[in-house]
């Protein structure tokens, strides 16, 4: 494939989903991130799009949000790993929020399995990844129907949770960064996620190394309410992603990273990549 055929496949993928990382562009153009790097650079310099911390996105600063067909095919394996890690937090019994998400949904199906489980949502497709489990209980919110990411938002969702609480929550977002926490594209998905954030006695956000560093326009989980952070090993040359891994342990943050040789850590309340231990 000629460079600017590259160049010009690249521009549509960030069109079309608001921010790709690196990984994925060089797999979808079937080429290295050297090469993809250095096609993204072409492209930030005729102001086309904006490199961001081992990715591309929309140029402006802040990221759009993605439609759900997009954001379930990005990120597929290092989403999956991250929900098998979570999944071990969770025990018998207990009861737990799950926003919504591609992230949440895959951490449910495997939440299916956990006897005994209370699971409340606002998320269609986390209560579709539990309709048939016989041991999960479901609890949905109100609300009105967000159709860009199947989930319930508005008042009537931030009612229904008032009162509640739980153990902890599973929430995911746009972006991630030390400075301002979790954060989102949209405001009234924000403002649900807050309203599950006040219902658990612990926070957990699932978010790939692709998020790390993203700002987004609001604000939903800030970095002193974030208990533990689930996440998949950046690449090696992912300088922003880790130091903003640091930076995050650094403001007590625990750090589990999953997937297959995973290290340890940050200093400072990492964990090893096997286990998301209590």
């Amino acid at each position: 494939m000629f460079a600017a055929e590259r160049r010009q496949l690249i521009l549509e993928m960030v069109r079309a989903n608001g921010a790709v990382s690196l990984r994925e562009l060089a797999r979808v153009v079937q080429t290295s991130e050297v090469t993809v790097r250095r096609d993204v650079r072409a492209l930030e310099a005729e102001g086309l799009l904006d490199r961001r911390h081992g990715g591309a996105v929309l140029p402006g600063g802040f990221t759009r949000e993605s439609g759900f067909p997009q954001k379930s095919h990005l990120a597929t394996a290092e989403k999956t790993a991250i929900a098998d890690l979570a999944a071990g937090l969770v025990d018998e019994g207990e009861a737990v929020v799950v926003g919504a998400g591609t992230t949440t949904q895959e951490l449910a199906r495997r939440l299916a399995r956990v006897p005994g489980l209370t699971v409340v949502t606002n998320s269609l497709l986390v209560a579709q990844a539990l309709a048939h489990a016989n041991r999960v209980e479901v609890v949905m919110t109100g609300g009105t129907l967000r159709g860009s990411n199947y989930a319930l938002v508005g008042s009537g969702a931030e009612q229904s949770l008032q009162g509640l609480r739980v153990s902890r929550a599973f929430l995911s977002g746009s972006g991630l960064t030390a400075e301002r926490g979790l954060s989102t594209s949209n405001m009234l998905s924000a403002s649900v996620d807050r309203a599950l954030v006040q219902a658990a006695a612990e926070v957990v956000v699932l978010a790939d190394h692709t998020k790390l560093g993203t700002d987004t326009m609001f604000q939903t989980v800030p970095t002193d309410v974030i208990t533990r952070l689930v996440t998949d090993e950046p690449p090696a040359h992912d300088d922003r992603a880790l130091t903003e891994l640091q930076a995050l342990a650094d403001q007590g943050v625990q750090i589990a990273v999953a997937g297959p040789g995973a290290g340890s850590g940050p200093a400072g309340g990492g964990e090893g990549g096997g286990s998301a231990g209590r």
